[in-house]
């Protein structure tokens, strides 16, 4: 092996030192570098059992850096696409959901502040909302002025 090469572990270790990554990120990223098939899974089997690799990590690490801006809708398939379990899944989704009027409202309030004048900026406030996966009856209320439930 040539030193100016990390190693497939080398290489994961530098993936997850800048942010949390799921197995199946760590994979997708990595294969190309895989020279005897196993060798990645090893490796990261190996970084599993140390604790390098958490899916409860990944998922709260997205969840906190993304409800900010986004919906549980857009959350979701955030998730989903780093392969982590579907009860993991579904119960943070249960958690975003019961958050999502208020979340909604803020990242509102910032962009827009104000309830839409005509029917055509009502659309663009809506689109924009959707466009974020925050749900419809959310939107609705928010975007209609009946937020106050």
């Amino acid at each position: 092996m040539a030193f100016d090469q990390p190693s497939l572990k080398g290489r994961a270790l530098r993936l997850l030192s800048g942010r949390e990554h799921s197995r199946l990120e760590l994979e997708r990223k990595l294969q190309c570098y895989e020279e005897v098939p196993g060798e990645l899974a090893a490796a990261l089997d190996e970084l599993q059992a140390k604790g390098f690799i958490s899916e409860q990590r990944v998922l709260e690490s997205t969840v906190n850096r993304r409800a900010g801006k986004l919906g549980a809708a857009r959350i979701k398939q955030e998730l989903q696409s780093k392969g982590l379990a579907p009860e993991l899944v579904a119960d943070a989704m249960v958690a975003l959901r019961a958050s999502e009027l208020v979340r909604a409202r803020e990242v509102w309030v910032k962009k827009f502040g104000h309830q839409p004048q005509d029917s055509a900026e009502r659309a663009k406030q809506m689109r924009f909302l959707a466009g974020r996966g925050f749900a419809g009856d959310t939107i609705h209320r928010l975007v209609s002025g009946g937020e106050e439930d």
